[in-house]
């Protein structure tokens, strides 16, 4: 089956060595991509060192479409075109603090900030690799979007839903425009998955899925390698949740 080998990806937004971009590259790699890899701190070489050989790295601002134009030049040059584009950049950025509250709290710069953090930097991305795809026929577009928007809700979380419910939007509409180029547009949508950066309330509210405990960015990985492959080209369009069936249930505690 040929997957996703000697296919060109790029991953966006994997720094964090607990991270799910990180655990998305490391799957392609395993599985015979030539894998490129990006965050906005010079750590990003300790982790293409850890995937392994012939990984290329290269840190990048993706709220800057300077960088936006570097990144997918440096890695078209060194690589080849780009095949598949996982757009997981979002949600933390290193050194950059987005204050949560409620929505008549926030002021338009934290506003301003959180969407392009979320939705902003996945639509540069996409515009940047989307017309080579079409033109050569062939392509995979995945976001990490999020059960928080597109699915469900959290008090507090505004910016953040409405970034990934528009990513939804996104998507669904690119999926219209380029399936009959040969193109598929995709995400997945991660409910309690425990990373470097989750805080202790949202490990204990991983425990009270169905599941009983909180994902793992592998989990979430396999769900997007398969989004990624030659073999999903049937499939576009689509949230695939990976939540441990969180969800599905009204009560969130055992009765």
């Amino acid at each position: 089956m040929p997957g996703v080998k000697d296919r060109v990806a790029l991953v966006t937004g994997a720094g964090s060595a607990g991270g799910i971009g990180f655990a998305i590259a490391k799957a392609l790699h395993v599985a015979g991509a030539k894998v490129a890899v990006t965050s906005t701190t010079d750590r990003i070489h300790d982790r293409a060192r850890e995937i392994g050989a012939g990984v290329f790295a290269t840190a990048a601002d993706l709220t800057r479409p300077e960088d936006v134009a570097r990144l997918v030049s440096e890695t078209e040059a060194t690589l080849g075109p780009i095949d598949i584009l996982v757009n997981n950049a979002g949600m933390t950025q290193t050194g950059v603090s987005l204050p949560g509250g409620h929505f008549t709290a926030l002021d338009e710069a934290t506003w301003a900030r959180g969407l392009d953090m979320n939705l902003g930097t996945a639509v540069r991305m996409t515009r940047a690799v989307l017309p080579g795809m079409c033109a050569r026929g062939y392509g995979r577009v995945i976001h990490t979007s999020s059960v928080t928007g597109p699915v469900v809700a959290i008090a507090g979380s505004s910016v953040y839903a409405t970034a990934k419910a528009g990513l939804m939007g996104l998507t669904r509409a690119l999926a219209l425009e380029v399936g009959p180029k040969g193109v598929t547009v995709n995400a997945v949508g991660p409910g309690w998955i425990e990373t470097e950066s989750s805080s202790e309330a949202e490990v204990t509210a991983g425990r009270h899925t169905p599941v009983g405990r909180p994902g793992k960015p592998e989990e979430v990985a396999h769900a997007a390698f398969f989004l990624a492959a030659e073999e999903a080209s049937y499939v576009t369009g689509q949230l695939i949740v990976v939540d441990g069936g969180n969800t599905l249930q009204e009560y969130k505690v055992a009765l």
